[in-house]
């Protein structure tokens, strides 16, 4: 019905329009009725035209329309009900607990010893313990584990540090662990008598002091001597070494890399080596000689697996870090007053903070594609080091522009910024150390 109307409005006002070309018009004074003509047909046609079309609306009776959602597969990041607890619970642990001790722990070079009191009640080290021996973990949790990095990390880096090395030593010995070795250690993690009446300590012992270190090319040695492994060489910042009971130490043998547990012993000589980060962590270097040990796993070890799942929970720090960063940016640079104004309302400062959530979220996307491979048993290597390249990277960065939008106070031991700075650089410098 319209496209006749369509085509008869057209048909008339293109004849008219014709015969007001026309000169004729003129001679026979005919100009101005024409086009009042053509004026009132022009409106009379489009005033048809409308009310056809509203009552072509107002009577079809359609159903109303809504498109379905597309059904395909989504890389869902959403946490689950128990992450969320767990995430929770971190934070508030990280804000109430660590964030206060951080200051003084890193002016002193020294772990809170309370730390650990305050980890056990919240009960820290059950995520990793299998459920038969008093933990909760049930099957692997990867991304749980990244989760409970990240959000200690917001309280502060090195002494997440310092928390998470029993727990990764843990988690070592739960993943790949020898029926032997779980039996004979995991348990006394859980388990304190008049002899140990604190739970048992552990840390790994993986770095060594040379230049542009691979971890795949060790310079410490295990030799097999009448059915006993001995360890000789020496590794450097070892995490809270001075008070651990034992520890996870990589060796080349036979030519292959490999980790093995030590238990402390009189062998081993320690040596305070501080560094210009973790200074709470109390890092040394150990000397190793002729130390018996025992090897960490069986024939289906993976030690580049190892490797990677430690150096994903460095990235996990980092980011948690790098969050505590931003929001610490956030606040100063808008109560910060400069010319009459906060300084948030500079552009330079608005566009590093906002890189800062940027690069924030790039670093998590790549940390938790890594973890949720891992957690399902796919390769996971190429992801883990795509991660801890851009970590490595970003969170200096960050930390660098955290530091520059404090200006002179960025430089100072008054705001915490320059401790995450130094803090953050062990990212690209420890290999593993933890384990996820």
């Amino acid at each position: 019905m319209s496209q006749m109307i369509n085509k008869a409005q057209g048909f008339g006002l293109a004849l008219l329009t014709k015969m007001a070309s026309s000169d004729l018009l003129d001679q026979f004074k005919l100009r101005k009725w024409v086009e009042q003509s053509l004026y009132h047909s022009a409106k009379a046609g489009f005033k048809t035209f409308e009310t056809t079309q509203k009552n072509f609306k107002s009577t079809q009776k359609l159903p109303q329309q809504r498109l379905t959602r597309q059904s395909k597969d989504l890389f869902d990041l959403s946490l689950s009900e128990e992450q969320q607890m767990l995430v929770d619970a971190m934070q508030q642990f990280a804000t109430e607990v660590i964030y206060p001790l951080a200051h003084q722990a890193d002016h002193d070079a020294k772990f809170p010893q309370v730390l650990w009191q305050y980890s056990t009640d919240l009960g820290l080290n059950t995520y990793a313990l299998p459920e038969a021996l008093g933990g909760v973990a049930t099957e692997q949790n990867i991304v749980s584990h990244i989760l409970i990095a990240e959000q200690l990390a917001r309280g502060d880096f090195g002494l997440t540090a310092g928390l998470l090395s029993t727990f990764g030593v843990m988690n070592a010995i739960t993943r790949w662990g020898s029926e032997q070795v779980q039996n004979q250690y995991l348990s006394a993690f859980s388990e304190t008598d008049a002899n140990h009446p604190t739970p048992l300590q552990a840390t790994f012992a993986i770095q060594e002091n040379t230049a542009a270190f691979n971890p795949y090319q060790l310079k410490t040695k295990a030799t097999l001597q009448n059915g006993q492994y001995l360890i000789t060489g020496e590794k450097t910042l070892v995490i809270l070494a001075e008070t651990a009971d034992l520890f996870l130490v990589s060796a080349e043998l036979n030519g292959q890399a490999d980790v093995f547990i030590v238990q402390r012993d009189a062998s081993i000589q320690f040596k305070a080596a501080p560094a210009m980060g973790l200074k709470a962590c109390e890092t040394a270097t150990l000397k190793f000689n002729q130390t018996p040990a025992e090897r960490l796993g069986t024939d289906d070890f993976d030690y580049s697996a190892f490797l990677d799942l430690g150096n994903l929970m460095w990235c996990a720090m980092a980011v948690g870090c790098c969050e505590a960063v931003k929001s610490y940016c956030i606040r100063y640079a808008n109560e910060r007053t400069a010319f009459g104004e906060p300084i948030s309302h500079r552009q330079s400062v608005a566009f590093m903070i906002a890189d800062m959530a940027i690069e924030i979220e790039a670093m998590r996307m790549l940390l938790l594609n890594a973890a949720s491979l891992a957690e399902s048993g796919k390769n996971f290597h190429r992801e883990a080091y795509l991660a801890r390249l851009l970590c490595a990277e970003k969170s200096m960065q960050i930390a660098t522009n955290g530091v520059q939008i404090l200006g002179g106070h960025g430089f100072t031991k008054e705001h915490p910024v320059e401790r995450w700075y130094r803090d953050l650089r062990a990212t690209a410098i420890m290999h593993s150390g933890l384990h996820a």
